[in-house]
Order: structure tokens, then sequence, then C-alpha cells
């Protein structure tokens, strides 16, 4: 399995549910952190840390080009890194700084690893491809995140065009969409925000990591073999 993104508070909880399953984990990060070095400890050498910046196309090749010189070609991929989320003006927005690397970390990463990955997967006619999307792709979206929520919608483009394309080669191509989740994803966003989020869920609350783990564990299980081109939406009734 290839995490992206493994660094993130649903990469290391998704690594350390599904750690059982895979003999090498190979483990995206751009920065290190004391949860990543955690599960590093606990996993030892069947985690396989790969630093990369995604938004650099340079980086990612050399990154996929260290997974092929091991030899161990993923046939899971989860795509979950982004930029860290920040409530902004559309018009205060740089399109290279906010609409440029948003789409170069999560959308153009995508291309150029898929690129290189899915061709081995179609030969081996399997392969389990799951993105992190957001509920904000369906109805009417918060304001102030529109570089967030247009590299989202590219994202979700994308997964429906391989999920068709690449269905009789017997891969699927899903996404997860859960509301706000209090992870430390949200540390730009105003507290008032993400308070006002969680009092107007059916819920009272925010998502957590282990409301959405278990979404990602089915869309890579054999279980969900016939599951393509889906977007899950997991929002707590909202």
């Amino acid at each position: 399995m290839l995490v992206l993104g493994a660094s993130s508070d649903v990469g290391c909880q998704l690594i350390r549910a599904a750690a059982g399953r895979y003999g090498t984990v190979l483990a995206h990060y751009f920065h290190m952190n004391e949860n990543l070095s955690a599960l590093q400890a606990e996993l030892g050498e069947k985690l396989v840390l790969l630093q990369a910046d995604l938004s650099k196309r340079q980086k990612v090749e050399a990154m996929t080009a260290q997974v092929r010189e091991r030899g161990c070609l993923p046939e899971h991929i989860v795509h979950l890194a982004a930029p860290v989320c920040r409530n902004e003006r559309f018009a205060r927005c740089d399109m290279d700084g906010d609409f440029g690397y948003g789409i170069g970390t999560s959308v153009m990463s995508a291309v150029s690893i898929l690129q290189a990955f899915l061709p081995a997967m179609a030969k081996k006619k399997y392969g389990r491809i799951v993105f992190m999307l957001t509920a904000y792709v369906e109805g009417k979206p918060p304001k102030y995140l529109s570089p967030y929520i247009t590299a989202k919608y590219a994202l979700l483009g994308l997964m429906k065009s391989l999920a068709a394309e690449y269905a009789e080669k017997g891969i699927t191509v899903n996404g997860v969409s859960p509301e706000m989740m209090e992870t430390r994803f949200l540390r730009e966003i105003p507290e008032l925000v993400v308070a006002q989020n969680a009092a107007a869920s059916p819920l009272k609350r925010n998502l957590t990591t282990a409301d959405v783990i278990p979404a990602f564990l089915y869309l890579l299980s054999e279980e969900a073999g016939c599951v393509t081109g889906q977007n899950l939406m997991i929002t707590g009734g909202k």
C-alpha cells in the first residue's frame, strides 16, 4: 500500500488500522512529525518512509523512481495529500501560491503517481485507489475556501474518469468525502467556524478520524471489488 500524505492524522490512523493486511506500507510525507515518528517505531521495517514535496514534479518523479528501485510496486494507493485548509476571500487568493500550489499538491501529483503505477496494476488486472475528497463537492460549499474546493472538484473528476477507464482491468477507483473533521488540518481555520460547524451537525460535533477510517478500509478491501467510481459521503446526517 502507498499512502500519500501519511503524516496527516487520517494517514497515520489509516496505516495503523491497515498495516496487518500488508507486508510493506509505503508512506509519503512532506514534513516529519511526532505521529509519523511514533508509527515508524511501532511498525519498524514494514513502514517505508518517502519524503517529497508533491507540488514539485521533479520531486514526485524522484519518489516514484525510488519506489520502482525497491521493487515493491503498490497495488493499493490512498491519496490524502492536500495543503492546510484556510479561510480566504477569492480576491485575495494568489494564482500560484494558493490555486497553483493546491492543484499541484493535490491533483497533478496524483496524475503523475498514477501514471507511474497504473500500467502495472492494469497488467495484473487488480488495484485499489482511494482519494480523500470532501463533502463540499456536493451541494453548496462554505465561503472562502475556493482553492481547496477547486482542487477537490478536480480530484473528483479524475476519480470518476479513472474508474470508467480502468473498470475492465479489475481496478477500483473511489473517493471518501467527509464533513469537517477535528484534525490538525483545521489549524488555520478560525475556532468560531469549527464550533459553528459542530453545532450545525445532527451529531452536535465534528467528525473524527475514527468516523472516517472504516470507509477507507472497506474501499481497499476485497469486499469492495464491485464498487468503483463512487464518492462515499460521511456527513453525520448533515
